[in-house]
């Protein structure tokens, strides 16, 4: 702890975003960066507290105490190696996690947090631009060889752990690009894909295999990866979103946020569309859903040039601040005001879906109505109030309400493999799933959660693939 009176004489410092009238007319990263001078002083903020609440919160158990006071003395060979001893690749949480690190911080108590996500994206650039990260060839292979399905973060971190292991792992992805939702689900202005890029190459220069547009149980047949490899690892996140089958849901002009977000990604990307293009451009767009997808549907919208974009929630507006019955260090139930949201939104809360209004089979509206949350037993329940009910004018819809489980066909039909109560591949504590040798990890296996958590489940499997391989 090189400044134990940090945390006092330094206030909190963020980056900020660039000017918004700068930012909606591009897709590029939309946060700025501090200099090394302030993100030293920022990490020496950091209090090397008796018990690092922020190490406990953090599902990949980053050691951020030791790597905070390496960046505070200047050390950032050290600092990259703590990093990168927890995570295989703490550039992408260090620009999209949400952070439970500093919401647990012992000076959030205070609402002053250390800057721990910022400090950790500048930490990996710091390590890149010297050349302090280089690919770690492993010393011996095993002989054995394991395939990994799905290329996103819980996949990527599966293979970076298990080919260091020694395996030959060979990953599938079935588009035409590796990085799962980090490539086509986070919109290019939170997360820039050459950061992907960039890892994907140390990644193949350490040995890992990439196979794109293949898509296994659809286009290759799991029996004959089976064949060729000597375990299987699923990784193909919980992508069947939560659909609002009511009246109207075919209309023209009613999307899933991941359509949308996809194909932009794509366009950005240089990839010819084989689908017709879903444009907000001049258009009255409606988001149903308030969580960080609806928000990305927002700040793409923006940038199409919507003519308006409303975003609406069934669930009541959050309080500003950490209310009563939600005390430090817990995860803070609180208003959440995103870049997206700073670009231009309207917010709406405890509003109910009610059917999709349209002429000549093209969307014109959205009819609502607001609800009333009560607590009855501890359980709370939802009734509509049919007086308030209302028509929203809207000509796209974007339906950004989660994520219910992994889809079904494909793969794991193929596989035949049994499933939990809430739809997403079973597994035991070593990620093994009911068919020999396959194991399954992040939201395929826990349903969808946190990019941090999916890489934390990634380097999880390692243990029961190398027992199965041992046995």
């Amino acid at each position: 702890m090189g400044n134990p009176k940090g945390f006092i004489e330094v206030a909190r410092k963020e980056s900020g975003y660039r000017p918004v009238e700068e930012r909606v007319d591009d897709y590029g990263e939309v946060e700025q960066t501090l200099n090394d001078k302030d993100r030293q002083l920022q990490a020496s903020r950091c209090m090397d507290c008796g018990i690092p609440f922020c190490h406990w919160a953090c599902p990949v158990s980053s050691k951020i105490p030791e790597w905070q006071d390496a960046v505070y003395k200047g050390d950032y060979a050290l600092a990259s190696k703590i990093l990168h001893s927890t995570n295989s690749f703490p550039e992408f949480t260090g620009h999209v996690c949400p952070a439970p690190c500093e919401k647990s911080c012992v000076l959030a108590i205070h609402e002053e947090a250390v800057t721990i996500r910022e400090n950790e994206s500048s930490v990996v650039e710091k390590a890149f631009e010297l050349g302090l990260i280089q690919p770690r060839i492993p010393k011996r292979r095993t002989g054995k060889k394991v395939a990994v399905i799905g290329s996103g973060p819980s996949g990527l971190s599966a293979a970076d752990r298990l080919n260091q292991t020694g395996h030959s792992v060979t990953v599938f992805e079935r588009d035409d690009a590796v990085g799962g939702l980090l490539r086509y689900g986070i919109p290019d202005f939170k997360l820039n894909k050459k950061t992907i890029d960039r890892r994907i190459k140390i990644f193949e220069a350490e040995g890992i295999e990439f196979r794109t547009n293949m898509s296994v149980g659809e286009t290759v047949k799991g029996k004959d990866i089976l064949k060729e490899f000597d375990s299987v690892v699923l990784a193909i996140g919980a992508m069947q979103a939560r659909d609002l089958t009511i009246e109207g849901r075919d209309l023209e002009g009613v999307h899933f946020a991941m359509e949308f977000l996809k194909q932009q990604n794509k366009v950005n990307r240089g990839v010819d569309l084989d689908e017709p293009r879903i444009s907000a451009k001049g258009k009255k767009v409606l988001v149903i859903g308030g969580g960080d997808t609806g928000s990305d549907c927002v700040g793409t919208s923006n940038r199409q040039k919507a003519v308006s974009v409303t975003q609406i929630e069934i669930l009541p507006k959050p309080p500003k601040k950490r209310g009563p019955g939600n005390p430090w260090p817990y995860w803070p139930n609180q208003l959440k005001v995103s870049s997206s949201h700073e670009e231009g939104c309207e917010r709406k809360w405890c509003l109910s879906t009610r059917r999709f209004i349209g002429k000549d089979g093209v969307v014109t509206g959205v009819e609502v109505a607001e609800v009333e949350w009560t607590n009855v037993d501890g359980k709370w329940q939802m009734a509509e109030k049919p007086e308030t009910v209302h028509v929203i004018e809207a000509d796209l819809v974007l339906l950004s309400m989660g994520f219910v489980h992994p889809v079904h066909e494909g793969v794991i039909k193929e596989f035949g493999l049994e499933l939990d109560a809430g739809g997403n591949v079973k597994v035991n504590d070593q990620m093994a799933t009911s068919k020999k040798g396959v194991f399954a990890v992040g939201d395929a296996a826990s349903g969808a959660s946190l990019v941090v958590r999916a890489i934390a489940s990634g380097q999880s499997v390692v243990n029961g693939v190398n027992d199965f391989l041992a046995s």
